[in-house]
């Protein structure tokens, strides 16, 4: 696990730059960045705009699922490992408003190479809004 403010090696997000939530070559990137936490996990604040909204005000569930499953796979890159997601399980707990502060925080559960088990959540304002557990198999680099 990198230290906390330790940034990631290129090598461990090589292919993943173009990445429409994270990536630093993607032109409309929402430029998420993940800081490591002393129990090995990650966690970032976001703020959706009202351009990421289903209902009125409301956060986009898909929106919601693509914010978990990208805190759980800068989780694995803070592990130095690239994985892609195989199985994603979202429960939505609370509606989530658009333009207010959302931490989202990732960790990894169990790990047995070349697959690795993960949970995330998203709160607002200490609310519990939204969790995810998620199945991911390490990615062969080319």
């Amino acid at each position: 696990m990198r230290p906390a403010g330790a940034a990631l090696p290129a090598e461990v997000a090589r292919g993943h730059e173009h990445c429409v939530l994270c990536g630093d070559f993607h032109p409309r990137s929402w430029r998420l960045s993940f800081t490591p936490s002393e129990d090995g996990g990650v966690w970032t604040k976001f703020v959706a705009g009202a351009e990421l909204q289903g209902y009125d005000n409301l956060l986009h569930g898909g929106v919601i699922a693509s914010l978990l499953d990208a805190a759980m796979t800068h989780c694995l890159f803070h592990h130095s490992i690239q994985a892609v997601t195989g199985d994603l399980r979202v429960r939505f707990l609370h509606p989530t408003a658009c333009n207010v502060s959302l931490e989202l925080r990732a960790w990894l559960l169990f790990s047995c190479p070349p697959l690795y088990h993960l949970r995330a959540e998203m709160r607002c304002g200490g609310q519990l809004t939204a969790k995810a557990e998620g199945k991911f198999m390490r990615r062969e680099q080319p």
